[in-house]
């Protein structure tokens, strides 16, 4: 399957910058996966699409202020160097798998001093780069072991690439999910950004339940397929848990005739790993490295609420499994007609 099927054009000043003034305010594009007619709503209504015999999925997982600065070998006049943190890689925090950018200005052995938020230095605090590795990211070792204390001081909210603007304060609480409570992540799980407090009591009150799955997103969500072919393309691996409440939960849904919604393309690469041949879902804690494109047919979920996607990647490409790349793509020509926002901070899709 040639990557280039997955391509479309996308007017830069549609690329939301910003979130919108409210959570729950972002409008909503309701795709049918079997008859790919298209409506659109607000957000809000997704109400209307859910029943008691329902169940909802979401991911839990709290975005680190993992982007950091310092100076090399703590020079005023030294290169700026920028870190951004993937994953503790020893117990005690004091080791990291990071990227570190410009990457060419960094060897083995490189000290780095940490700057604050401010831009002035902070207290002795700083980082030895160790090692190199030939994916071209790095292991870093802090000389404070306290690291949720080093993003306290240090950290800026890793915003994705394609939003053209330094981090601000309200990113620290627009760019995590009101459930958001496992940290980890290095991006948020978008599609949960736009659930208020008030939309899940009114969920809670038709009597649908809700439920989370953790999975950390990493860093690898933005890389792109730079392979002609799809099934030559790596994927990348994000660490998750499955707890035996949510398994229960699903199960007994799917064996009442209820239906699965996940929330985020995240949800279902959780759910649909710890599945069965039948849909069945087991508790587990790992990694998953599954790479979900046409023609594979999800085997727990039911409807999916997404936002939009990046031309060529793979959370692209698992929408359109879930609803077929024909469906999704004219369904996205139409979001590009309406003016909708896209990617992290934009509007969102329902596939029912």
């Amino acid at each position: 399957m040639r990557t280039d099927l997955f391509k479309y054009d996308l007017p830069e000043e549609l690329i939301a910058q910003f979130p919108s003034k409210d959570r729950d305010a972002s409008r909503m594009l309701v795709l049918d996966r079997v008859s790919g007619e298209c409506e659109l709503r607000m957000f809000k209504d997704i109400i209307d699409y859910l029943t008691p015999a329902d169940c909802m999925v979401s991911n839990n997982t709290r975005v680190m202020s993992a982007r950091m600065y310092g100076l090399k070998n703590g020079n005023p006049d030294g290169a700026m160097i920028e870190i951004l943190l993937m994953e503790a890689r020893d117990a005690s925090n004091l080791r990291w798998q990071c990227m570190l950018k410009p990457g060419k200005r960094v060897q083995p052995g490189t000290e780095v001093r940490l700057v604050k938020q401010d831009g002035s230095f902070g207290d002795d605090d700083w980082f030895r780069v160790c090692e190199h590795y030939p994916d071209g990211t790095f292991e870093v070792e802090f000389n404070n072991p306290d690291n949720f204390s080093l993003q306290e001081k240090y950290g800026h909210m890793p915003l994705p690439p394609y939003i053209k603007r330094s981090d601000s304060e309200f990113d620290q609480e627009r760019y995590q999910t009101v459930f958001a409570k496992e940290s980890g992540a290095v991006a948020a799980p978008t599609a949960g950004l736009h659930f208020t407090p008030e939309i899940l009591k009114k969920i809670a009150d038709k009597g649908t339940r809700h439920t989370h799955i953790t999975l950390h997103v990493g860093a690898g969500t933005f890389k792109p397929v730079a392979v002609e072919n799809v099934l030559d393309h790596k994927m990348h691996t994000e660490r998750y848990v499955l707890s035996q409440d949510t398994a229960d939960m699903v199960n007994s849904t799917r064996v009442s005739g209820g239906r699965v919604l996940a929330i985020g393309t995240t949800s279902v690469r959780v759910l649909e790993s710890c599945a069965d041949a039948d849909g069945k879902l087991s508790a587990r804690t790992g990694s998953t490295d599954i790479f979900i494109y046409p023609p594979y047919k999800p085997k727990c979920v039911d409807m999916l609420l997404t936002n939009f996607h990046l031309p060529e990647s793979t959370l692209l490409m698992l929408v359109s499994a879930f609803a077929g790349r024909e469906n999704v793509l004219k369904a996205y020509e139409l979001a590009i007609r309406e003016k909708m926002r896209f990617y992290s901070y934009g509007d969102c899709m329902l596939l029912k």
